[in-house]
């Protein structure tokens, strides 16, 4: 363990939110350190955000293989090695974790390895294998994020009944594969696993796929993935989810009628619950709620010098939320006074194929709101672009407020979505209107020319489509 105690900061947690945070503080002169039981990364570079998005990536591939012909192109007997998509992925968190050890190294950042608990509101205790130690801190940032949720009564094996952690790393392919839950999560590995061969069935507990989205992405995204044979249940609500032997039934109401259903693997993907247990949170004065630790608008807890990001205060359990909630935490310990985190501009994404982005609005929260609106859309069947890439189900779909004109939401399912959302966050942060999108130049052929069509459309002046 290092020789030095005594710190300006230390960071519990080394995932986007912790490492990003310690990098900002290193930046603005701080002398900070970074306490961590695992690898650095935390899920996101781990096992979540990056794993997931390079055995996407395989299915999207093999996915291509099998159309080939619609190219011109031929690929005989196309196949897959599960194991070596796995091993990829594993490569690629592999490689990410040392990136970010490079970055604690190159910004003089301590890492220091073991498990950390607070015993006041200036002084963690770090156990290792070989020894304890007390740190000392002006300031204490806690970013110990969160893990799979699990349901009452659903006993998790993680040989059959599995969390995400373990979808992303099953070297044979379930035959049926039932996942409880429709999120970002339920979506991806739906996706995943469809493309490879299993029967995929989806029980969501609301009414509608994706449920976080704006009511007509979540309805397209729905029929998109029936067509590929994925059934889904809405408004399903599972009771039990029993092992047995070399299968799992499931237990579920829908619709008013008891159900039930047999799968080889169920895949639990209902949210995640924060990593607050023995941190010693009462010690230092720290409280707490549902949703996580309790923070303000500048992230900082009960104890004046300790605060808290990422998921482990709360939804929107996003990556890039908590490094931005890092770079504030950071950014007000130093005194720089900065602005306080507009979360309705957070964009969201969802990387099965179709993709799925957003921002802003849902016509849902606008109506509940009272806020006037109009819609303009752009279908991708009409982008040439996307005719040219094999790609054209999906939408754009933009929404502004009346009254003065400006952006209030985004949303995109199909083609790059995830890509294309940072054009529309930055409009709605910038306060842009439909005209000023329309008037701005868009390269053609592009997928991105569909959001200056969506802007022509909510105007009464779309060029392309029926």
């Amino acid at each position: 363990m290092n020789k030095q105690t005594r710190y300006h900061l230390i960071v519990i947690g080394s995932g986007p939110g912790g490492y990003v945070a310690a990098i900002r503080a290193s930046q603005l002169g701080m002398k900070a350190a970074i306490v961590e039981k695992d690898r650095p990364g935390g899920v996101c570079l781990n096992w979540g955000c990056i794993p997931t998005k390079a055995l996407l990536k395989s299915a999207e591939v093999y996915e291509s293989m099998q159309k080939a012909g619609a190219y011109g192109l031929k690929v005989d007997q196309a196949s897959f090695d599960l194991a070596a998509i796995v091993e990829r992925s594993r490569g690629i968190s592999d490689r990410n974790a040392q990136g970010v050890d490079y970055l604690f190294k190159k910004n003089k950042i301590d890492l220091i390895k073991g498990e950390a608990s607070l015993q006041s509101k200036n002084s963690v205790q770090v156990k290792s294998q070989k020894e304890t130690a007390i740190l000392e801190a002006d300031h204490i940032i806690i970013a110990t994020g969160a893990r799979p949720r699990e349901l009452p009564g659903i006993q998790i094996d993680r040989e059959r009944i599995i969390t995400s952690k373990e979808a992303m790393t099953l070297t044979t392919l379930p035959k049926r594969l039932a996942i409880v839950g429709s999120g970002a999560i339920g979506m991806e590995f739906a996706y995943y696993y469809r493309v490879f061969g299993a029967e995929v069935t989806i029980l969501e507990a609301l009414d509608r796929v994706l449920p976080v989205e704006d009511a007509e992405i979540s309805k397209l995204a729905a029929r998109l993935f029936s067509r590929r044979g994925i059934k889904i249940e809405t408004g399903a609500l599972a009771s039990a989810v029993v092992r047995n032997g070399e299968g799992v039934y499931l237990d579920y109401e829908a619709g008013g009628q008891k159900k039930s259903l047999e799968a080889d693997v169920a895949l639990i993907a209902v949210g995640v619950a924060p990593n607050i247990e023995n941190l010693g949170l009462d010690k230092a004065g720290v409280k707490t709620n549902k949703a996580g630790v309790s923070v303000n608008e500048h992230m900082q807890t009960d104890a004046p010098s300790i605060y808290a990001i990422g998921d482990v205060i709360g939804p929107p359990w996003l990556a890039h939320a908590a490094s931005e909630e890092g770079v504030h935490a950071v950014e007000h310990i130093a005194g720089k006074n900065p602005p306080v985190i507009d979360y309705s501009k957070m964009p969201g994404c969802t990387y099965c194929k179709p993709q799925v982005a957003s921002v802003g609005y849902t016509e849902e929260k606008a109506k509940k709101e009272g806020i006037e609106y109009t819609v303009g859309k752009f279908s991708f069947k009409a982008s040439g672009r996307a005719l040219a890439a094999g790609d054209t189900d999906g939408i754009v779909k933009l929404l502004f407020e009346k009254k003065y004109g400006g952006l209030i939401g985004g949303h995109i399912i199909g083609g790059e979505a995830t890509e294309m959302i940072h054009e529309i966050a930055l409009g709605m942060n910038q306060e842009v209107t439909a005209e000023e999108i329309a008037r701005t130049i868009h390269a053609h052929p592009t997928l991105g020319e569909s959001i200056r069509e969506a802007a022509l459309d909510a105007l009464g002046e779309r060029i392309h489509g029926a």
